[in-house]
């Protein structure tokens, strides 16, 4: 049985990754898409080889309407988020929603009950937990090829140009750096740290907009402690250029990640000093395969509306900080 899937929001995201991705995936149609451009949405069907006879769409309730449509990917600002993603669950599709899922805990509360109560899934895009060489790596931390964990450490940053990013802007957007890249990095900690160490107990954070001065964090510097004791901690920033790496540390070893932080699940990884070994794939392929799957299993997504909203209350908390 294929699954049919639409797009909501034809951006650099969708483009780049996100179409073609479905198409990476086995049993996976890109089926339609929504815009607030009509030629912009058949380009956008055009390009990326739409199977729908009919794949261009500005309405969400028609697009919604259709009974050939089986998913969608939720690819918009992050404060449209939630009315679409409810919107899709009361239609009676699934739903792999892009990160943050939400800008504040009541809607993504709102959307984890309206998946809930229209049996769907709902999946949250974090593509790094879909680099097969970090998968490797958590299986070895799990199995306790660390020891006891101590500690975590994760940078992500970009140099912006200026601040005209919407997520700059208050209008559709809530964090910037935290919502482009701190996001992720909060999702990679809680993956690698939460199931041995607990949840997050305490979280303190240093937020600066000091360069452009607007209402939305530059840089993110954000700590946090768990259940077990263990600490973690990860700096976004749109304010300069940097190396991206992960480093975890137990009592009894270490792990470094080195530029697996992107979109192309290349990078490397050392354990120990010494190379661990893996094979590049694309990261937003396994998440639609993920979704693909949980919907044909009829269970939750690996990253599910949960985690999101987990997510979501932590980047509150740190930015309230």
């Amino acid at each position: 049985m294929n699954i049919n899937i639409g797009i909501i929001g034809p951006g650099r995201i969708a483009g780049a990754v996100l179409a073609p991705g479905i198409s990476q995936v086995d049993g996976a149609v890109f089926w339609s898409v929504l815009s607030r451009d009509l030629t912009r949405a058949a380009a956008f069907a055009e390009t990326h080889n739409a199977a729908s006879g009919n794949p261009a769409y500005t309405d969400l309730k028609q697009l919604l309407a259709d009974p050939e449509l089986d998913a969608v990917i939720v690819a918009t600002p992050d404060k449209l988020h939630a009315e679409q993603v409810i919107a899709c669950a009361e239609a009676g599709k699934h739903v792999l929603v892009e990160k943050p899922m939400a800008t504040d805990v009541a809607d993504a509360r709102a959307m984890v009950d309206a998946c809930q109560a229209a049996d769907v899934r709902l999946g949250v895009a974090y593509h790094l937990r879909w680099h097969n060489g970090h998968r490797k790596l958590v299986e070895l931390v799990r199995s306790g090829g660390l020891g006891n964990l101590r500690h975590m450490r994760v940078q992500r940053t970009w140099k912006a140009d200026d601040a005209s990013n919407w997520r700059a802007s208050p209008e559709v957007g809530r964090w910037w750096s935290l919502a482009g890249v701190g996001t992720h990095c909060l999702d990679l900690i809680r993956w690698v740290m939460v199931p041995s160490c607990g949840e997050v107990v305490s979280i303190k954070s240093i937020i600066s907009s000091a360069v452009w001065k607007g209402p939305h964090d530059e840089t993110a510097v954000v700590s946090m402690r768990f259940a077990s004791g263990a600490t973690a901690e990860f700096c976004s920033s749109v304010l300069f250029k940097s190396p991206n790496k992960a480093e975890i540390y137990g009592d009894d070893g270490y792990a470094l990640c080195e530029e697996t932080l992107g979109r192309d699940g290349k990078g490397s990884i050392e354990l120990n000093g010494e190379p661990l070994d893996f094979q590049a794939a694309d990261p937003y392929a396994g998440e639609i395969r993920d979704l693909v799957t949980a919907i044909r299993e009829n269970r939750p997504a690996e990253v599910d509306g949960a985690e999101g909203l987990r997510n979501v209350e932590l980047l509150v908390a740190a930015a309230s900080e």
